[in-house]
């Protein structure tokens, strides 16, 4: 009788006179729960599609000669590049951008050295006037997991933007963390506007006016002497600071005396020209929102803001990088950041990948005690243990597969879990069944 039952009747009888079957068990489910403490959890699939920009500039030329001199030549080399699946160009007056993406499951760090290493070997093929390629890979880790939006009723765009800075520099430090980028704010700047009746007295001509300026804002090596047993480095010009230093460059002479640039022009040190603006208001959903060391209410009202992203590096828990962002924010209150400057969480895919990781267990939970109280009251006590041992060993499994693989707890898998369980817990009920009928 035993000689006619097939693999999977061998290995149940096997495993059930084995003495080792309870400690398998008790190391699976160690296994499993080991996993889901240590599985990286984020919101979006590592999805791996090598995505790479190409940016050439070409200062002066229009679309047209953009396309025929840089574009289809380019074109015709990226095709060359293995696992190359598709290009997008643009060609616009003074620049060209392509958009080079790759076969999915390409390795991305292979692909950006293969299209480096064919940039780079046709580079005598780049025409006058056009500068050497901007290459750049991007990835489904540019995502941002955190985007936290500083704003205040006192502030204006000028200081938020400086506040936001500062900020960037100690975030940048935090482990794992990818990129940092400040949305919105006005940068500082430091304006030259030219009197062309001031330039016309002097004899001065704007494009000289601006190369001096260029010139002047530069600092170079004058080379080096040795002093006994030191050698001194020597060098030559810097860097200009603020409005005075740039008003103090000379631009020209005029009747045997130096004429600087605060003569022929008005100097403005302050904020830049807005490019984008950033506003925060409160809506309907204003109370669900968590403020970082905020005290007191907020007024209502439309408030100049600025938002930093933070995206996380590859194979990173989300959870444990945007807490530990946010725990390095909580702790500059006071110190770097002003206490009527409100910080509000605007994104947190951290917090969103735990709820929906404690879902999936507490779902679990709920299959096993379900499934097991059901097979209790119809088939027997004894019945509805194997089945309580079943769920869990099988998900623990599966999670310990997971961590092994290198796979991250996401939307996409977290959702094959869940149509698993109800896979599982059918199969389950149909295995018990048949044993208590044959």
């Amino acid at each position: 009788m035993r000689n006619g039952i097939g693999l999977a009747g061998k290995l149940a009888h096997a495993f059930g006179d084995s003495k080792l079957t309870p400690l398998m068990i008790a190391a699976a489910i160690l296994l499993g729960a080991g996993a889901t403490w240590l599985l990286p959890r984020e919101e979006e699939p590592q999805i791996v599609v090598p995505l790479i920009d190409i940016f050439v500039q070409m200062p002066g030329a229009s679309a047209r000669e953009v396309e025929e001199r840089v574009t289809k030549p380019m074109e015709k080399l990226l095709w060359e590049i293995p696992g190359v699946e598709y290009i997008y160009s643009t060609s616009a007056p003074g620049y060209a951008l392509a958009i080079v993406r790759f076969h999915v499951g390409e390795d991305e760090e292979r692909s950006l050295v293969r299209l480096n290493q064919k940039m780079f070997a046709n580079f005598d093929l780049i025409p006058p006037g056009a500068s050497p390629p901007l290459i750049k890979p991007r990835s489904i880790d540019d995502v941002p997991i955190l985007a936290l939006t500083l704003w205040s009723e006192r502030y204006d765009q000028f200081v938020l933007r400086r506040l936001a800075a500062q900020l960037h520099d100690q975030i940048k430090e935090i482990e794992n963390v990818s990129e940092v980028k400040i949305i919105g704010g006005q940068r500082r700047q430091v304006r030259v506007v030219l009197d062309p009746a001031r330039l016309a007295a002097y004899h001065l001509d704007p494009i000289v006016v601006a190369g001096r300026l260029e010139r002047a804002n530069q600092q170079l090596s004058a080379g080096s002497f040795s002093t006994g047993n030191r050698e001194v480095l020597v060098e030559t010009g810097g860097f200009l600071q603020d409005a005075e230093d740039v008003g103090r460059v000379v631009v020209g002479d005029f009747g045997d005396r130096p004429v600087y640039l605060r003569d022929v022009a008005q100097i403005v040190d302050g904020p830049e020209e807005p490019a984008d603006y950033v506003l925060f208001a409160h809506g309907p959903a204003a109370r669900f929102s968590r403020q970082l060391g905020a005290t007191g209410e907020a007024r209502e009202g439309i408030w100049p803001a600025v938002t930093l992203s933070v995206a996380k590096r590859k194979g990173a828990n989300a959870i444990e990088v945007a807490d530990r962002v946010l725990a390095k924010v909580a702790a500059l209150r006071g110190t770097l950041i002003p206490d009527d400057v409100r910080i509000t969480i605007t994104r947190h895919y951290g917090e969103t990948a735990a709820e929906k990781s404690n879902e999936l267990l507490f779902h679990m939970l709920i299959a096993v005690l379900s499934v097991s109280a059901l097979i209790g009251l119809t088939l027997g006590r004894r019945e509805a243990g194997i089945v309580a041992i079943a769920i869990p060993v099988t998900l623990a499994l599966t999670l310990a597969v997971f961590y092994l693989s290198g796979y991250t707890l996401n939307r996409v898998t977290l959702f094959a879990l869940i149509f698993s369980i109800g896979i599982l817990v059918d199969d389950a009920i149909v295995v018990v069944e048949n044993i208590i009928r044959h």
